[in-house]
């Protein structure tokens, strides 16, 4: 029988993984002392972690990207990830960076509506189209925004121009037989209902599945099947394997100005 504990374990795939994430820490906390325009800690909800951080552009806002970090629900917060703004942020884009509430004090399914009120909040200060963007269980929580059951309200749907799913997770059934449902606490029907790819999706907004080519095997099978089903529905969809890259270093060209993901985020390619 497959192993689907390893089939998620990037960590253990991954040398030295196990301070990365205080690398990720450093570099957000520098990025943020650096910027001009910052606004920490909009509440979204009432909730401890239900605030978002706006990075403003030097200039006039072109819209809004909102992203969505991962960690399999169970961990991070928007503070980790400053940094990955520079990208768009350049470019002329505000970006929204929410926090959610973690698993077990929440369900996956009570994150997804948070991170519709957080998208929501985000778009009544913020002007323009909006372009999602979410890494790993973040890649998951942006896709479930295009659903047919997605509770964005239509003026704030309309204005999404693209979602950029990168490593997402798309069908959570697998994970129910991991070690990790243990704290997600999931049953077949609320995963089978938070899976992007088992719905029809909520109309033709374009969905961008990115993944690293050196990821564990199971990311890039979920990658593509969330662009190979909805192409099916006439989305536009697009499946990019980024070679040689891991779980950890596929998210690193988002503060790149000039790179692939950062073009394809905010709609230059």
């Amino acid at each position: 029988m497959r192993d689907w504990d390893d089939a998620y374990a990037n960590s253990a795939h991954i040398p030295g993984s196990d301070k990365i994430p205080a690398l990720w820490a450093e570099r957000a906390a520098a990025y943020r002392a650096g910027l001009k325009e910052f606004r920490a800690d909009i509440a979204y909800g009432p909730g401890e972690r239900q605030r978002l951080d706006l990075i403003l552009p030097d200039g006039d806002s072109k819209g809004l990207v909102v992203f969505v970090h991962g960690g399999y629900w169970m961990r991070f917060d928007k503070s980790t990830w400053t940094d990955l703004a520079e990208g768009a942020r350049h470019h002329g884009w505000t970006v929204a960076l929410p926090s959610y509430t973690l698993t077990p004090a929440a369900r996956i399914s009570d994150i997804t509506a948070e991170i519709t009120t957080a998208i929501a909040k985000a778009a009544s200060l913020v002007a323009g189209p909006i372009r999602l963007a979410g890494h790993s269980a973040g890649g998951h929580l942006v896709t479930r925004m295009l659903c047919d059951d997605s509770r964005l309200e239509p003026a704030v749907y309309n204005r999404v121009a693209g979602t950029l799913s990168i490593s997402g997770l798309h069908d959570l059934r697998p994970l129910l037989k991991t070690r990790m449902n243990d704290t997600l606490r999931m049953t077949m029907e609320e995963a089978t209902l938070e899976s992007a790819a088992l719905h029809l999706p909520r109309g033709p907004s374009p969905v961008t599945a990115w993944v690293g080519g050196n990821e564990r095997p199971e990311f890039i099978r979920q990658s593509d099947l969330m662009a190979n089903v909805w192409t099916g529905f006439d989305v536009p969809t697009r499946l990019v394997v980024d070679p040689g890259l891991n779980h950890f270093t596929v998210i690193d060209a988002l503060k790149d100005p000039s790179s692939p993901t950062t073009a394809r985020l905010i709609g230059l390619d």
